[in-house]
């Protein structure tokens, strides 16, 4: 991890007075962008590409992630 992507001290004490609800929230709020980042990147490699393949590609991209 780049030393500018650490996490905050800030950052910590904010997330530990967030409810569980409102941190889910974010989580999922951050998966449902990153999934349209990658949508829009493949949009842009593969212009010929229909709708219906971009979210194929993009289900099988985020099912085959690894940590």
């Amino acid at each position: 991890m780049l030393p500018d992507e650490q996490t905050t001290p800030e950052q910590i004490a904010i997330f530990r007075q967030m409810t569980p609800e409102r941190r889910l929230w974010l989580a999922e709020q951050l998966y449902w962008s990153a999934r349209e980042i990658q949508a829009s990147w493949l949009r842009a490699q593969h212009t010929d590409s229909s709708e219906e393949r971009i979210a194929r590609e993009v289900t099988r991209a985020f099912t085959d992630a690894r940590t």
